[in-house]
């Protein structure tokens, strides 16, 4: 039986916790310091920061401005991830340094999954399938009617890989299809607004599938919220910072809108607990792309990465390209 040969490298450095996939894909090729916290990360720093060109993170606190500032010769970020909100990218791209991430790969999957918080929320099936685990099916009678998905006015914010794969399924349904960008789709058939606000006037659904870069926090608003109304859904497999949780909260418990389906939190793993009581409103644990075929492919994405930077000094899934 062959030998897999693990590879010492100095120059790299772990930050923060690791998807559990990424971890064992990374172990079974490469042997990578983890930057420690507390009192030992100003020593480690100290010793080991200006041998350090490339950062590996998958969420947590990635890489931000201190961290990045801390190390003078960094060149590279590898995220395994789409998103790269936890990475402070004016601070790399002052100097020059390359961000990496995984796009395309987890595309469907998230995109499926807003797909079932939509029916899920729409229809109540999480409620329904609580009704009659409690007994109340005999003892209540049949549950209560629901909202059909066919045929509605579905916003999308955000139109990028995800949103319109997003789009194409609803297609199915023969919902019609809205969105909103920060600049309009060349050739999209889907009609545009002008800003969200707007979009959410218009539509039954709101779909958030933004990035979660620092433009877009708090995009959703109290304003979009209550232009959605009592009889809109909002639907957020973006990140939590996109939506002002906080006034999102207030109008399900006042009623001011017609139910969530959210996948993501400002402040994961911690959900506002007034929501727990809502049968309006379907909450996951941030699993929209949490599938074991999904979270290999983007561990191999980001290693790829990884690979060709040591290699070639270039990424493969660039956000920032390196500069020299």
């Amino acid at each position: 039986m062959a030998t897999v040969t693990v590879k010492k490298i100095h120059e790299a450095l772990r930050i923060g916790p690791f998807e559990r996939t990424f971890e064992a894909e990374l172990a079974a090729r490469y042997e990578i310091p983890r930057l420690p916290n507390g009192a030992q990360r100003a020593e480690f720093l100290t010793r080991h920061a200006a041998d350090i060109r490339v950062i590996l993170t998958s969420g947590g606190p990635g890489a931000d401005a201190d961290t990045i500032a801390a190390l003078p010769n960094l060149q590279a970020i590898v995220n395994n991830g789409a998103g790269v909100d936890n990475i402070d990218l004016d601070a790399a791209q002052r100097r020059g340094i390359g961000v990496s991430n995984t796009p395309d790969v987890l595309t469907d999957t998230v995109a499926d999954t807003a797909i079932g918080l939509i029916l899920m929320t729409l229809r109540r099936f999480g409620a329904a399938d609580r009704y009659v685990r409690a007994g109340r099916w005999a003892g209540e009678g049949p549950f209560p009617y629901a909202r059909d998905v066919t045929g509605l006015r579905v916003g999308i914010l955000g139109l990028g890989r995800i949103g319109s794969a997003i789009a194409a399924r609803l297609l199915g349904f023969n919902c019609a299809i809205a969105y909103h960008n920060r600049h309009r789709v060349d050739g999209s058939a889907y009609r545009y607004a002008a800003s969200p606000v707007e979009l959410a006037a218009s539509v039954d659904v709101l779909v958030v599938a933004t990035t979660g870069d620092s433009q877009a926090r708090n995009l959703v608003d109290r304003a979009v919220l209550e232009a959605l109304g009592t009889d809109g859904y909002l639907v957020n497999i973006a990140r939590g910072s996109v939506v002002d949780q906080d006034a999102l909260v207030e109008l399900l418990v006042g009623g001011g809108l017609g139910g969530a389906g959210l996948d993501v939190f400002a402040d994961e793993p911690h959900v506002p607990e007034e929501l727990f009581g809502l049968d309006n409103v379907v909450l996951l644990p941030h699993v929209g792309s949490a599938t074991a075929r999904t979270r290999r492919a983007m561990a191999l994405l980001a290693i790829r990465n990884l690979d060709s930077y040591l290699r070639t000094g270039e990424l493969v899934t660039p956000v920032l390209a390196i500069r020299r």
